[in-house]
């Protein structure tokens, strides 16, 4: 069976989870403090006593304070999940991975095996167990593609969960508990649909930090990063798209709008280094191209800070990540313009041959046409292009110093040289350009330099999890065929018939598989007899187990049976009585996808709808997800290959 990484292996990053599972902790027991002095509060005429509660009120929010500013220094330990290659590479935003408490399903799955399977709960254990031993290891997934995997095998599980052990009208009466990845904060719900999400969720936060720790001075190092922030922002998308009214602030609608555009930017930050790496030769149009790329990331940077800074975000989003993020915006902008001044000025004046190509690409290049000459004077005279050059490296400058600026005001941020040393090496080399090029007899006022028009050759995708990537068989097969045997369908206690064959056979036909149903039953026939009724499925013959049987096991079962008879056990599904039933029920099985799916689908959510508007509404990918499960279609062609026995 599959493992997380030992949860006690001491690895800075493991160190951190811990640290984070305890202040989890802590403001769990902080927030139940809290919530018992308010209702005292509220429930006390005393003076005294409301004076007391006051003081332990104020010493509570206090403690939840500092709790939640280690937690958000916690959030913002980059340094561990980058990578330790030498080179120097702008530190990447990766998220916690959201903790869970354990869960006991033993009893309540046992229970409901025994209730409404009719089946020895008790001969499950080990499949329960089974489940249980993967929930646990999900919880520490390995930074890698295994780590991944679990977490899918896991998401995949749950999707036979729910439809063995989770009727559409009643809770199965487990609580899921999960914490806040941003805030710490718990919550929890009987739905499954949290569950899922969770997961989901972890899926994504995963993501962020194979991408953070990749080595990004090499290709395929970018490459990797770029793959993963790509699939961060898919995990995130298809989480906001598929889920709504989460009970935690990190899954909020507006959060995860935010983490998919924090995502994008991350993926752009990428494609700009690529860039840098493989565009090594010094020529005008290569030096436009990383100007506009920059911009490109300047653009993509400032949205996420808007996104950021949004009323209802900005209160538990770190301050470090907000800054780290705003940091960024103007580092790039300074970088588009510094760019563009080294095209101007460190590039050989255009010859009549470059012309046109230089032209054309300069055309686009600015977001408003820069004052003086027209482009054409301007590429072909050096003076002119030097001036405007000036200007740009200028503009540079100073958003250089506002980037450093902002930085400074960051306590976490001012601990991470790195970031630093990014910003004063830019800074630095912006710098040494202008006073190069700065002449002493320049008597012109240096103009303010148009902003770089934004222009990427590779625009981030946001790529979807590929849930089908990893095959799952169901952990509780043996309860039967799914299209049967599931948590929202219910039939009467199985009967068991003997038969023995008349001159005609035993006077019932039969049709599909797994299970085989009894399609016809010939009045006054044997069948008939024995009590046998259309719609039954037959779900053992002489003791032997058959609800997975194939319609010719099953004939040839019957086939050879002596004197003495057959005894076959039978279900009747509740609501099926009758010939017609019977078709209708063939139908709506065969159109494995059409059918049942709607009808789960609306039954699900109207039910959802009516318990709380604070319910996660179910799923709605289940046509997608059944291709893989691992149970045949319920009905080969209805009728095709019906025979009388």
């Amino acid at each position: 069976s599959q493992q997380g990484c030992d949860p006690f292996a001491q690895t800075q990053r493991s160190k951190l989870q811990h640290r984070r599972a305890r202040i989890n902790q802590q403001i769990n027991k902080e927030m139940r403090m809290r919530a018992g002095a308010e209702n005292l509060f509220r429930a006390t005429s005393n003076h005294k006593v409301k004076e007391t509660v006051a003081l332990e009120l104020s010493y509570v929010n206090s403690n939840l304070q500092l709790l939640k500013e280690e937690l958000e220094e916690l959030n913002s330990s980059m340094d561990v999940y980058q990578n330790d290659s030498e080179s120097i590479s702008v530190p990447m935003i990766p998220l916690g991975l959201k903790e869970t408490k354990e869960l006991d399903l033993l009893v309540p799955l046992k229970d409901l095996i025994s209730e409404h399977y009719g089946e020895e709960g008790i001969l499950f254990e080990k499949e329960i167990k089974e489940f249980m031993e993967l929930r646990q290891a999900m919880r520490t997934p390995s930074r890698n593609e295994a780590g991944l995997e679990l977490l899918m095998e896991y998401y995949n599980q749950l999707y036979f969960l729910d439809s063995r052990f989770f009727p559409p009208t009643k809770s199965l009466g487990v609580f899921f508990h999960w914490y806040d990845s941003l805030t710490g904060v718990p919550s929890h719900q009987r739905a499954l649909a949290f569950e899922k999400g969770s997961v989901l969720f972890n899926i994504g936060a995963l993501h962020t930090q194979i991408g953070a720790r990749q080595d990004r001075a090499s290709l395929p190092g970018l490459n990797q990063a770029i793959d993963a922030f790509q699939k961060a922002a898919g995990a995130f998308n298809y989480l906001k798209e598929n889920f709504s009214n989460a009970p935690s602030l990190d899954m909020s609608a507006a959060s995860l709008n935010m983490l998919v555009r924090l995502m994008v930017a991350q993926v752009q930050e990428c494609v700009f280094e690529k860039t840098t790496l493989l565009r090594a030769q010094h020529d005008f149009l290569t030096r436009l191209q990383l100007a506009q790329e920059a911009a490109r990331v300047e653009d993509v940077y400032s949205l996420v800070h808007q996104t950021m800074t949004q009323a209802h975000v900005k209160d538990y989003v770190p301050f470090s990540w907000t800054t780290m993020v705003h940091v960024k915006s103007e580092h790039f902008k300074a970088l588009s313009h510094y760019f563009a001044a080294i095209a101007l000025c460190d590039c050989p004046a255009a010859s009549d041959a470059e012309l046109p190509e230089q032209e054309k690409a300069f055309i686009q290049f600015h977001v408003t046409m820069p004052e003086g000459p027209s482009l054409r004077v301007l590429l072909q005279d050096p003076e002119e292009r030097r001036k405007l050059g000036k200007a740009h490296l200028k503009k540079a400058i100073m958003k250089h110093e506002e980037a450093m600026r902002i930085h400074g005001l960051c306590k976490i941020l001012r601990k991470m040289d790195i970031l630093q040393e990014v910003l004063s090496f830019a800074h630095k080399r912006s710098l040494s350009k202008y006073s190069e090029i700065d002449h002493e007899e320049d008597f012109f006022e240096t103009g303010d330099a148009p902003d770089i028009h934004p222009k990427t050759h590779q625009k981030p995708e946001i790529k979807s999890p590929n849930f089908s990537q990893v095959k799952v068989t169901d952990l509780f097969h043996r309860l039967g065929p799914l299209s049967v045997f599931s948590a929202k369908n219910k039939w009467y206690p199985a009967r068991r018939v003997h038969l023995m064959r008349g001159e005609n056979g035993f006077g019932f036909t039969l049709r599909g598989d797994s299970p085989v149903l009894i399609a016809g039953v010939i009045p006054g026939g044997c069948a008939a007899e024995a009590g046998l009724k259309e719609g039954d499925y037959i779900i053992s013959v002489n003791g032997k187990d058959c609800k997975w049987s194939k319609h010719a096991e099953v004939v040839q079962l019957l086939k050879s049976t002596g004197e003495e008879g057959v005894e076959i056990g039978v279900i009747t599904l509740q609501g099926s009585e009758g010939p017609k039933a019977a078709d209708k029920k063939a139908a709506a099985m065969s159109s494995g996808s059409g059918m049942l799916k709607s009808n789960k689908e609306n039954s699900r959510k109207s039910l959802m709808n009516s318990k709380s508007a604070s319910t996660l509404l179910v799923w709605s990918k289940k046509s997608k997800r059944s291709k893989k499960s691992t149970y045949g279609i319920p009905f080969t062609a209805v009728g095709d290959n019906e025979a009388m026995y």
